[in-house]
């Protein structure tokens, strides 16, 4: 046993690897000089079948980073990008940093209204967007109309002039643009000669690169403040725990997560910019075109989330793909049900890895060491330089011992500064100690592994004890025929809430009736864990990730509360 028991991990450290390793900060754009240096004609992206290299891409970030300051980005000034997964995010991201600006991330499935709050709460002058139907309205309408003063617009296809009528409407039709004073074309943008200010960076820690606004589940979203020390020290404890089996220049990463969500973002984006990877931009997850494109390119990296996954095991057609040439799968966004991740490692014969992050930690947290025994129900121990612990869930201060459940909190270099003009909510989050209290219910055992059982606001409190709904998830999962499933708390007159399942099945599958799944229960989860009630559905709600969401399925119970009280 380690000597330091509140560090009681090191001694599940791989042997060649230490904890407190030295964690390299700077700006941002260093990601793409330090590729640039090494791997100048590499490819950098491949876009429908389009490759830039990495002296390509530098050009054009380049010219992005002059265009954006003949607009008046700098230092202090916020710059929306919303945008899917194209070229235009990478050279409009790392522009709108060398140009001395902040980017905001936008998510293009948000409400018109989350959009107006974010660019409002934000200061967001100037946004990047596409010219697509589900796009440009929405920002031509907030534009003028709002604090957005101006737009860019893209163009879907002009990274891919050759693309087919498919790839072209892969989301969705086009609309026509109209440009002015107001809107000018991501084309104009880089239509000069790269020749920008550069800007000194003198406190990567203090300086903020990116405002990254939480989902927002209660109230409005908030933008955690992400300095270029945390991104940058992030991609180091990706750098640090994935050294063995990644090489730099030599990967191909398959990135079909939206890079507007923090881990699309860091995974596949600046990472695989540190790694000199090449980057496979998919605009949209479909099970087989991953699949055919893993087997085609030779695919080496595939991060995604659980949905993605369980999506991948339904599908006919994994079971007769080549996916010999993947290193590395990891989930994260979400908790993984282990049979999901037992059944997809056997498939694809190669070991689907979780982690455990947030958007306030920069996406890194914890992570489960390449050559250890994965343990049912953990996601890992801490990353490098991350400290983890346990505090009570009434708030009071100090640790709980190995085994006890509370609120998980974590510091480190990785670890926002705060929330952006919340003072309030950042001292909410905060504890006198620089640890931020996450809101995941979880507990760490002797050896330093973590075990996230929930949140703290999705625990259901049914009789006087704490239920957590990833359990029973957990235990539902096991059942042969369910492809996925969500659980939440309902009314209920006697116990004072209950889970209640939504479940949907496997393709094909027979259904069952709600008796025959609680027997099938009964031997899985406790009594005070029973279910209340089930309902079967052919989808159910998600996040714009991918990512199950139960707000919506809240939302309709507490209608039909509504309703029947009335």
């Amino acid at each position: 046993m380690n000597a330091n028991a509140q560090l009681r991990w090191l001694d599940s450290y791989p042997q060649a690897m230490r904890w407190d390793t030295e964690l390299p900060t700077g700006p941002v754009w260093t990601l793409l000089d330090q590729a640039l240096a090494s791997y100048p004609d590499n490819p950098a992206i491949d876009f429908l079948g389009h490759k830039l290299t990495y002296r390509q891409l530098d050009e054009m970030v380049r010219r992005a980073a002059c265009g954006f300051q003949q607009l008046g980005v700098g230092p202090g000034v916020h710059v929306g990008l919303y945008l899917p997964n194209t070229p235009h995010y990478v050279i409009a991201f790392m522009g709108v940093l060398r140009a001395g600006g902040t980017v905001v991330n936008y998510s293009p499935l948000d409400a018109e209204r989350t959009l107006a709050h974010k660019i409002e709460d934000s200061e967001t002058a100037l946004m990047v967007t596409l010219d697509l139907a589900s796009l440009y309205p929405k920002m031509a309408g907030l534009c003028g109309n709002s604090r957005l003063q101006t737009l860019v617009v893209g163009q879907f296809t002009e990274f891919c002039p050759d693309a087919s009528p498919e790839q072209a409407g892969l989301l969705g039709p086009s609309t026509d643009v109209v440009f002015d004073e107001r809107c000018r074309s991501f084309a104009s943008l880089l239509d000069n000669d790269g020749d920008f200010i550069a800007y000194p960076l003198d406190d990567a820690a203090d300086t903020l690169a990116v405002l990254q606004y939480t989902g927002g589940t209660t109230g409005a979203p908030k933008g955690a403040m992400l300095t270029h020390a945390n991104i940058t020290a992030s991609c180091s404890q990706l750098q640090t725990i994935l050294d063995e089996s990644l090489k730099p220049g030599q990967e191909r990463v398959l990135a079909v997560l939206p890079p507007f969500h923090i881990y699309a973002l860091m995974v596949n984006m600046l990472f695989s910019l540190r790694m000199a990877a090449e980057v496979y931009l998919h605009p949209r997850f479909d099970a087989e075109t991953v699949l055919d494109e893993i087997q085609r390119s030779r695919i080496t990296t595939f991060p995604g989330v659980p949905t993605m996954f369980i999506g991948l095991l339904a599908h006919p057609l994994t079971a007769q793909r080549d996916l010999t040439s993947l290193k590395l799968c990891n989930s994260g966004g979400a908790p993984l049900p282990l049979e999901v991740q037992q059944r997809y490692s056997d498939l694809a014969g190669c070991a689907l890895r979780e982690g455990w992050g947030m958007t306030e930690t920069t996406t890194t947290g914890t992570f489960t060491p390449r050559d250890a025994q994965p343990r049912p129900g953990s996601c890992g121990i801490p990353v490098p330089g991350a400290q983890i612990r346990i505090a009570p869930l009434d708030g009071s201060p100090g640790s709980l011992p190995p085994g006890e459940r509370g609120e998980v909190c974590i510091s480190g270099a990785n670890v926002t500064v705060g929330y952006w003009k919340r003072t309030d909510a950042t001292a909410d989050a905060m504890t006198a100690d620089g640890f931020l209290r996450t809101g995941d219910v979880g507990y760490m055992d002797e050896q330093g592994w973590l075990y996230i059982v929930d949140r703290t606001k999705d625990m259901i409190l049914c009789s006087g004890y704490n239920v957590y709904p990833r359990m029973i998830e957990e235990a539902i999962y096991e059942h042969p025929v369910v492809e996925e499933v969500s659980v939440i708390g309902i009314d209920d007159a006697y116990r004072g809430q209950a889970p209640k399942a939504f479940i949907k099945l496997k393709a094909g599958a027979e259904a069952f009736d709600f008796a025959q799944l609680q027997s099938f229960l009964e031997p899985r989860l406790g009594k005070h864990e029973r279910l209340a009630a089930m309902e079967i559905r052919d989808a159910l709600p998600r996040t714009p990730v991918g990512k199950l969401s139960k707000k919506e399925l809240m939302d309709e119970e507490r209608q039909k509360q509504q309703r029947a009280t009335a």
